[in-house]
């Protein structure tokens, strides 16, 4: 049985997201929503210590956070900013029943928009939403963004403030906002999904949750605005990445590259599907960085093997997705793509290009220790590999890189 503070965890983990866009639903306040949840969390550990963890917890905790909502109200006096909340909370509170709610509306593809309101810029946008949405600490997000945590937390501060002052709306918007709303969307969808694909720090590898919540987020912004190439390019993407998920890992957690891989593993479902929407993507033209993506992760699937892949083919790729974007990472892709395409020594001279950007991306270093590692550079290898293990937060990618270490070392005598 879980203990109280497991099952907060369990929540933080699954069901953070639904329950602060129920709770900004029902409040018209995001920044109030998070700290009434925190207080009802907290509120949580002690009460459940005492008389056991309840029979719907994410329920009791949003009926918690709605009381906590009152009181705060209340004694902050702000109840004439909130006049019409404060009502509906008072009029749902008591016509609450004792039992705890057993559905929790889900309003996550309104806090998504909100979030990204073009009122915010796209980095403070991108950070809300993984606050928010994927339960991601501050420090986890600093990380991902390559920034400060206390860097970050201000920026937090700021996006919730901004959201209050301007009075931005908790909804979907309707078709004339969705271009300027679109892409950040987009990228915040993304970025829940390598979170989940690929965890920054902990003992899992993958947070599967992440990884389903944000694929069903890519559905349904694709039942929303059909014909959207980007949209139907992200959701390839998604897919088509999703569909070596089984392979990813051995029996006891260990990470297993690319070309170890065992291809039968691969969910050949998953990959049709997304190959069909790569297909359906292209033919509208003029395909943006997320099709183009796509289309890479659709040529590592129609392999039917490391060796056969058309290592060229990716390249040309990674070449149309620089002109559609500057982020260096699809030049580190590139060397990647390279180094099996033509030469080792062509991959790093790629590399050296863009190593002053990258020079505090742990990917980079791990490519660059692969590399030399490859082309018998041993002590360049060992270098780099120490490098990438001291900026991995992940157990289970610092156990591949220490194990490709350790045998580099037995190899050198």
């Amino acid at each position: 049985m879980n203990t109280p503070h497991d099952e907060i965890a369990r929540i933080v983990r699954h069901e953070w997201g639904r329950l602060i866009a129920a709770s900004t639903r029902l409040f018209g306040d995001l920044g109030l929503a998070e700290d009434c949840l925190q207080d009802a969390a907290e509120a949580a550990l002690r009460h459940w210590a005492r008389n056991g963890v309840p029979a719907s917890p994410a329920g009791w905790l949003l009926q918690v956070a709605r009381r906590k909502a009152i009181d705060r109200i209340r004694r902050e006096k702000i109840a004439l900013r909130h006049e019409q909340e404060l009502e509906r909370l008072l009029e749902l509170d008591q016509n609450a029943t004792a039992a705890e709610p057993e559905e929790i509306p889900d309003e996550r593809l309104r806090l998504i928009f909100t979030c990204c309101h073009p009122a915010l810029d796209r980095r403070s946008a991108t950070a809300l939403t993984l606050r928010m949405l994927g339960g991601l600490t501050t420090a986890e997000i600093a990380r991902a963004f390559l920034d400060a945590p206390e860097t970050l937390a201000q920026r937090l501060v700021r996006a919730k403030a901004k959201i209050r002052a301007a009075h931005i709306p908790f909804e979907t918007p309707g078709p004339e906002a969705w271009p300027e709303r679109l892409a950040a969307v987009l990228d915040v969808v993304y970025l829940v999904y390598n979170e989940g694909h690929a965890a920054m720090h902990g003992a899992a590898y993958t947070r599967p949750d992440l990884c389903n919540e944000a694929i069903r987020l890519a559905r349904l912004l694709n039942s929303l605005k059909p014909g959207q190439a980007e949209i139907e390019g992200l959701l390839a993407l998604l897919l088509l990445t999703e569909s070596r998920h089984k392979a990813r890992l051995r029996p006891d957690g260990a990470l297993v590259p690319l070309e170890a891989q065992d291809r039968s593993l691969w969910d050949r479902i998953l990959i049709a599907e997304g190959e069909a929407l790569v297909v359906q993507a292209l033919k509208r033209g003029r395909p943006g960085a997320f099709v183009l993506q796509a289309a890479v992760a659709a040529v590592h699937a129609m392999a039917a093997s490391f060796e056969a892949t058309d290592w060229m083919q990716i390249v040309l790729l990674y070449d149309e997705l620089e002109r559609a974007s500057a982020n260096p990472v699809f030049a580190l892709n590139q060397a990647v793509a390279l180094s099996y395409a033509d030469t080792v020594d062509a991959a790093l001279l790629r590399l050296a290009t863009i190593g002053d950007r990258l020079d505090g991306y742990q990917p980079f270093h791990a490519c660059l220790a692969d590399l030399h590692r490859r082309d018998g550079n041993q002590r360049e290898a060992a270098s780099a590999y120490r490098r990438a293990i001291a900026m991995t937060d992940n157990e289970a990618e610092r156990r591949f890189l220490a194990e490709r270490l350790a045998a580099l070392c037995e190899d050198s005598g």
